[in-house]
């Protein structure tokens, strides 16, 4: 996914499979990962959508910290209000005291995010 400016240069933002469609908005992960990276208590991050009754989506994020710091969901949450729209916002947070999974490129596993973190994608890993 991507746009163009008025000169025609083309800007890259994220791949169509990591954007999150939450209340009819589109947002893209990248840019939320970006925000909760800028928290200094926070050594990576990884975002991705998860099924919710009422948004469709919901923005969730998955944070590994720096070793000895101590950060709360609420703090991350309200970190990123402030550098992105609130509705980007994640509305959850799940911390890892292990590294994000990888995949041999180096990229993080989002399946394998989506499968542990996101109840509807449990029973369709499975078949």
């Amino acid at each position: 996914m991507g746009y163009m400016d008025e000169d025609a240069c083309i800007y890259l933002i994220d791949r169509k499979k990591d954007m999150i469609i939450s209340g009819g908005e589109n947002i893209y992960s990248r840019e939320v990962e970006i925000a909760v990276l800028e928290h200094p208590g926070v050594r990576d991050a990884a975002v991705i959508g998860v099924a919710d009754d009422y948004w469709g989506e919901a923005v969730k994020a998955i944070v590994v910290c720096n070793p000895g710091a101590t950060v709360s969901a609420a703090e991350i949450i309200s970190h990123c209000r402030v550098l992105i729209a609130g509705y980007k916002c994640p509305k959850s947070v799940e911390f890892l005291a292990e590294d994000l999974p990888r995949l041999p490129s180096g990229k993080v596993n989002k399946v394998e995010l989506r499968t542990r973190f996101d109840p509807s994608k449990r029973g369709a890993a499975a078949g």
